[in-house]
């Protein structure tokens, strides 16, 4: 159920912005040798029912830059105190920049000689360990790319320096992207902000506990079947997933080429925008990137004080019938319906829409997924790429080094697209999946030609125990049913935070999912920016941080 609280509050470029609300002590330490025992545990409390609503941090940030209301080192380190104070109770990182300081430094300088900065001056973005960096090790989760620095930044990266960004630092992922609780990383495993017992979602579920825990302003993750959108649901900020395309794969450390995209984390729509928007664009390195201009998303982002009394009148919105069936928690059932009659009072037609292929989603997903790893991953074989293991004989050294490098999920994974593959087996699986997934198209084609964005949960229950389906996997694949079709389609989906469910001693945060046709993520951002500012009775600062944010 929706309390009420004050709405939220959002910026326009031309209007005047309130300070961050952050303190200003320097920074007593370096923000190394963070990772602790995750056996402690902060007192948790809900936030406080008045405490300021997320605006967007990159709009306010750049104004009190260039107001010289501030400087990007004070803020630089204000982030970094909270980071080195969470980070051993999350466990989102596995690698911070010893650069943060410096880097912001060098923003303040140019600022004061009234030089030119880029629109990401001073913006600390976390990215996910699967997104190559030079300057910091890209492990993908996994023992076999243990201690890899590549040498060159993926062109997503490259964009964000370009733009001025800060990159704080390399989060947590499950291996290789092979997960839904971030619990497959080789490394640790990340803890919820919302509740520390509970997983952060997955695979990129430490870019997402990042910004939920504020230790960041933004972050990028991947997404190849929802891991962008389902752990955006579960720690309660905004997941971005464009289209196929949009953005370019160069860099991306590859699981399944075809379904996998870079996506973007923020706590507010307008920074989830903005940051899509600074790294879109076609690569010459990309093949499959997109050549289309890309819009100014920031266009979009109009001020509630400027809003008609219906400010979306006339919009089609579809609820997938398929996603409200059995095994979907009524909980989140009902915040969806919650959320679907908010957007009928902003104007929107509302109706039901079925996808009849959408159950088939699931199993196509996890063949063709599978059947790409399997072909992906062969490059790690100690000799062409990852962790060699000595041995007499060359067969030996390919099976010793990716035993001893690949975890149990990856090497399932591996094993299950091999299969898919094999002679005997290729029409009867791939084949038949890839079929699927040229009806899965259709029907959102058909859907999409009567309604201009389409909803559904963004997963069937809130955050879940951490260690609850880890020996479960097909209770863990099924957590995916709500995301994957949309990869399948190749389409753009925006998850943002309508509601809360009831969780152990907090509230636990629930994500609706909007999703619209191949490229028109504008439309999605419009809906979702307009959506969030009139949503009454939703703070979504996490019990773990909400001192720091109090009035």
């Amino acid at each position: 159920m929706l309390s009420s609280l004050h709405s939220p509050r959002h910026l326009l470029l031309h209007h005047r912005y309130p300070n961050l609300p952050l303190p200003s002590k320097p920074l007593s330490s370096s923000p190394k040798s963070l990772h602790t025992s995750n056996s402690q545990t902060l007192p948790l409390s809900p936030p406080p029912p008045q405490s300021p609503t997320p605006t967007s941090q990159i709009l306010t940030t750049r104004e009190s830059l260039l107001a010289r209301r501030t400087t990007a080192l004070d803020l630089a380190e204000t982030f970094l105190r909270r980071l080195r104070r969470t980070e051993p109770h999350l466990h989102s990182f596995l690698h911070v920049s010893d650069a943060v300081l410096k880097e912001a430094e060098a923003i303040d300088r140019k600022i004061e000689q009234n030089e030119a900065v880029g629109p990401l001056a001073g913006i600390l973005v976390a990215v996910k360990d699967n997104i190559c960096t030079a300057d910091m090790p890209t492990t993908a989760g996994s023992r076999v790319l243990e201690g890899y620095q590549p040498p060159f930044d993926a062109t997503a990266v490259r964009k964000l320096r370009e733009s001025g960004a800060i990159i704080v630092g390399k989060t947590n992922l499950d291996e290789f992207g092979m997960g839904s609780t971030t619990e497959g990383s080789a490394y640790q495993v990340t803890a919820n902000p919302w509740d520390l017992s509970r997983v952060p979602g997955g695979s990129s579920g430490g870019s997402a506990a990042a910004v939920s825990a504020r230790q960041c302003v933004v972050s990028l993750g991947s997404d190849t079947g929802g891991s962008v959108r389902q752990p955006a649901s579960f720690c309660g900020v905004v997941g971005l997933k464009p289209t196929y395309g949009r953005v370019s794969r160069y860099g991306l450390v590859a699981y399944a080429s075809s379904l996998d995209v870079i996506g973007c984390f923020g706590s507010s729509v307008a920074d989830a925008g903005i940051l899509l928007h600074s790294i879109s664009g076609h690569d010459r390195f990309d093949a499959t990137s997109s050549k289309r201009q890309v819009p100014d998303f920031a266009l979009q982002f109009i001020s509630k004080d400027f809003l008609e009394s219906k400010p979306l009148k006339g919009l089609r919105v579809g609820v997938i019938r398929e996603t409200l069936d059995d095994g979907v928690d009524p909980e989140v059932i009902s915040s969806i319906r919650g959320a679907t009659s908010h957007l009928e009072e902003l104007g929107c037609t509302v109706t039901e829409v079925s996808l009849p292929s959408f159950s088939l989603g699931l199993p196509a997903y996890y063949i063709l997924a599978s059947s790409e790893s399997s072909s992906n991953l062969s490059r790690y074989d100690g000799v062409r790429y990852g962790n060699q293991v000595a041995a007499d004989e060359l067969n030996s050294l390919y099976e010793h080094s990716r035993a001893k490098g690949f975890g149990s999920e990856v090497k399932m994974r591996i094993l299950m697209g091999t299969y898919a593959l094999s002679a005997g087996y290729y029409d009867a699986y791939y084949k038949r999946a890839q079929q699927v997934r040229t009806l899965i198209r259709e029907n959102f084609k058909d859907a999409l030609d009567k309604n201009d964005i389409l909803i559904s949960p963004a997963a069937p229950s809130a955050a879940y125990k951490i260690g609850e389906k880890k020996n479960d996997p097909l209770a863990m694949y099924a957590g995916d049913i709500m995301t994957v079709n949309v990869n399948l389609a190749g389409l753009p989906a925006l998850v943002l935070p309508c509601g809360f469910v009831e969780g152990g001693s907090n509230s636990l945060p629930v994500g609706f999912q909007l999703i619209g046709a191949a490229f028109e993520e504008e439309k999605l951002l419009k809906v979702g920016h307009i959506f969030e500012q009139t949503l009454q009775g939703c703070n979504f600062i996490p019990p773990l941080v909400a001192d720091d944010f109090a009035c």
